[in-house]
């Protein structure tokens, strides 16, 4: 059949204008799927309660020191064969320059979270159009790794049987850390693997390379995360390999936002148009 016609006040028959139906609506997935610009208090809302959430269940996995424990040196003994096993000469040698491992203890305890919320705040400002994906990176990222504390409880260097590694933290009595001092039993102590120190900083330094419009901030970018590899190793709070399963996991945050947007992140548009209600659009009456 032909496209259907209504005829105009002088007689012409025309083309009707388009009819917006329940058949020619965007379906509820396709709109879910579609890049929109962020709602602000919404997206407070979300970040906190999806943070509450993790921290609930991240400390709620039972600790399991036994098994964490043995996992410890089944991982100290794979390093060795490995010949990657130099976590405990960059722990000592940094904990005997007391000015450069007390500034590490508080790089571990604050820019995990300043940065990460930094790069939110930068996304939603300047990057509308990207900041729904590159956040659902972020969450797939930190909710797989919550399986990870389930299924392979381990425990950090600096808690292991022998007493070779310092807790940089107590030795040093540095504010803040949620893994030792006072806090620590708000904490699980026995979930390093995967590390989300780096899961979350090369998430920020990979964001910042690929959206950056200056050169050197693209380098910080990129620095971030080889100086968190640096700190959590420094300070006992992770093994090198625990930094591989943060990787990983982040490579399974990307691949989500992949399947789901139909791209990466940065292959979105930087900005999308303000959304408006749509209204249905009636033939014109003869």
């Amino acid at each position: 059949m032909g496209e259907s016609t209504v005829t105009s006040p002088e007689g012409r028959e025309e083309a009707a204008p388009h009819t917006v139906t329940a058949e020619t609506r965007p379906g509820t997935l396709h709109r879910l799927r579609t890049p929109r610009r962020p709602r602000f208090w919404f997206e407070i809302l979300l970040i906190a309660v999806s943070y509450w959430t993790y921290s609930l269940i991240r400390n709620a996995v039972p600790e399991q020191k036994a098994e964490a424990l043995r996992n410890a040196d089944w991982i100290w003994k794979a390093e060795h064969q490995l010949g990657i096993a130099v976590e405990e000469s960059v722990n000592h040698a940094v904990n005997s320059v007391t000015w450069l491992v007390v500034g590490m203890n508080y790089y571990y305890a604050t820019l995990h979270f300043v940065v990460t919320l930094g790069v939110l705040v930068w996304l939603y400002r300047c990057h509308p159009g990207r900041y729904a994906a590159t956040r659902t990176v972020l969450f797939a990222t930190t909710g797989v790794a919550l399986v990870g504390y389930y299924l392979y409880p381990l425990a950090p260097p600096r808690l292991m049987n022998g007493d070779q590694f310092i807790d940089t933290v107590v030795v040093h009595q540095t504010w803040g850390s949620m893994a030792s001092g006072d806090l620590k039993n708000m904490s699980n102590q026995y979930a390093a693997m995967p590390s989300m120190h780096i899961g979350w900083s090369l998430w920020c330094g990979l964001t910042i390379l690929a959206l950056a419009s200056l050169p050197w901030v693209r380098v910080l970018g990129l620095l971030y995360p080889a100086a968190t590899l640096v700190v959590i190793v420094a300070t006992a709070n992770h093994f090198w390999l625990d930094a591989v399963g943060g990787v990983l996991c982040l490579a399974f945050g990307f691949t989500v936002a992949r399947v789901w947007y139909g791209a990466l992140p940065h292959a979105l548009p930087k900005r999308v148009p303000a959304q408006r209600p749509s209204r249905p659009l009636l033939p014109t009456q003869a």
